[in-house]
């Protein structure tokens, strides 16, 4: 099977969940047919940088980039409300990205081209015209759910109409998507479940993000007697679910937290830290931003936070976290797509989020069970080459 890969992100440098979860599917790929065909964008918020990659991929993915100044513009966004436009989508749009894309498609010939998430989207038309092939959404969330979640939380009126314009906007343009491509291969349960109430009758399957398990060794930490308790939460603080969420963590439930639980951290890790988070004076509360070994940090880390209020897909720090055993506690926003019984605690208000952090760090056994049942359930249902066999299977029976 020959197959064309077209990325709105580079897959390396792996600096979010996103990037974590092409650049997985590209090497289970690459692993099973030995080649393939990588197009991929890179912006300023994701650069290419060559010596990020490891030995021969490159080579093997025959990669090409071209970069896309997708930074917002004020004219442009207001003038697509005017029209009903998504901006969103549009500003991935490049007249260069789309000339290489009729470039690679008149030199080879491809059996399946994979389009990862939506902002990929607004060259299928070119796809269409210039290739056979069939085209498979690799859905990495609902968008238009995100923006209705963001407006939903948001207190400034002027804010809220706002982001329900992009919302809608963003809906009418995924419902058109839907008739466009040959199948949709959802990253979350709750994601296929929200595409079928949209009806969408053309092929549907959750294949979610997979990891290499391998590459996931807890570490047992040495229980003392007065030890800190390292609560933690990593995620890029450029998306805005994310500051949206920290924010509400530091001002609403880290208190409660520090005074129940006085011998405790917050330590913060993530690219683009806004500078309130990075010179703000908060007890308790250590920033790390950036972190260049993310399973060294969250191997010296005890529980994870997920205080997500709006988000879709699959969070990928979720599923990296439970392969390490750490017990994790998140809103049900947060843990959407995982099937989280035994496997984390979820927790969607101040009040919650302290009960389940007293119940833990009471019930040392519990934090034990709670890793330990985790990891169980991540090498059984997100193993890379699972999810890459799953995928394969799932475009084998669109061509």
């Amino acid at each position: 099977m020959k197959i064309l890969q077209i990325c709105h992100k580079p897959p390396y440098p792996l600096i979010d969940g996103g990037c974590i979860a092409i650049k997985n599917i590209s090497e289970g790929l690459i692993q099973k047919f030995g080649s393939i065909k990588i197009l991929t964008i890179s912006t300023l918020k994701h650069p290419f940088i060559e010596n990020e990659y490891p030995k021969n991929f490159i080579k093997k993915s025959q990669l090409e980039h071209v970069f896309v100044d997708t930074k917002l513009n004020i004219v442009d966004a207001f003038s697509n409300l005017v029209t009903y436009d998504s901006y969103n989508i549009s500003r991935f749009f490049s007249p260069d990205f789309n000339a290489l894309i009729i470039k690679t498609l008149k030199s080879a010939t491809f059996d399946v081209i994979l389009l990862e998430s939506l902002f990929t989207t607004p060259y299928i038309q070119t796809l269409r015209s210039y290739s056979s092939a069939k085209v498979i959404l690799r859905s990495h969330n609902l968008e238009h759910i995100i923006w209705k979640r963001l407006a939903n939380e948001t207190q400034n009126p002027a804010k809220k109409i706002y982001l329900n314009l992009l919302s809608n906007q963003l809906k009418n343009y995924e419902l058109n998507v839907i008739n466009d491509v040959d199948g949709i291969a959802c990253i979350s349960v709750e994601d296929e479940k929200k595409y079928k109430e949209l009806n969408c009758n053309i092929p549907l399957a959750c294949i979610p993000f997979g990891i290499d398990t391998n590459n996931y060794v807890p570490v047992k930490k040495e229980a003392k007697e007065n030890d800190i308790i390292k609560f933690f939460h990593l995620g890029a603080m450029d998306w805005k679910p994310n500051l949206e969420g920290v924010g509400w963590l530091i001002q609403n439930v880290w208190p409660k937290i520090m005074e129940h639980i006085p011998n405790s951290e917050l330590h913060l890790a993530g690219k683009n830290m806004p500078d309130w988070l990075i010179n703000g004076n908060y007890k308790g509360i250590i920033n790390h931003q950036k972190v260049d070994d993310a399973v060294g940090f969250m191997n010296d880390m005890d529980i994870m936070l997920v205080p997500l209020l709006s988000a879709g897909g699959i969070r990928v720090k979720i599923i990296e976290g439970m392969a390490l055993a750490k017990p994790i506690i998140s809103t049900s926003i947060g843990a959407e797509g995982i099937e989280h019984n035994e496997n984390l605690k979820i927790a969607n208000n101040e009040d919650e989020f302290l009960a389940q952090a007293l119940s833990l760090v009471n019930n040392p056994k519990e934090i034990l069970k709670l890793g330990q049942s985790a990891k169980q359930h991540v090498s059984s249902f997100y193993n890379n080459e699972r999810i890459v066999n799953d995928l394969i299977e799932f475009c084998s029976n669109s061509v």
